[in-house]
């Protein structure tokens, strides 16, 4: 049974730095695709980054790309997001999120098992 439990989030000042960290059990990385989405009242859910173990693989949207950093512990089975140089439009709640489709999935159906999600605040 996949589980994947978010923390981390939190209020910061514009220009300030958040760590998001996911704890996923029943997943074995090299057979899934770990991402984080985000989601705004009344807006669809959209990716953010993108990591794959097996292949290497990174993706970041362009909206964050620079600024935060996904990464991932096989040991410890966590994934990670470093957030640098915080926007107000960074506000949302995230999600942590794992598929076993190959590729880069995304698109928010495409994934098959989500965490709870985690507020993030940024001030001006």
């Amino acid at each position: 049974q996949v589980q994947l439990v978010e923390s981390g989030g939190g209020l910061v000042q514009a220009g300030g730095s958040l760590r998001l960290s996911c704890a996923a059990s029943g997943v074995t990385f090299s057979s899934f695709a770990m991402a984080w989405f985000r989601q705004d009242p009344g807006k669809e859910r959209e990716i953010v980054a993108i990591i794959r173990r097996s292949t290497s693989t990174l993706y970041y949207a362009d909206s964050v790309k620079g600024r935060f950093t996904i990464s991932g512990d096989n040991a410890k089975n966590i994934v990670e997001l470093q957030m640098n140089s915080l926007k107000p439009e960074d506000t949302a709640v995230y999600y942590c999120a794992a598929t076993r489709l190959w590729g880069t999935p995304l698109a928010a159906r495409e994934y098959d098992y989500w965490g709870q999600g985690t507020q993030v605040t940024v001030s001006s």
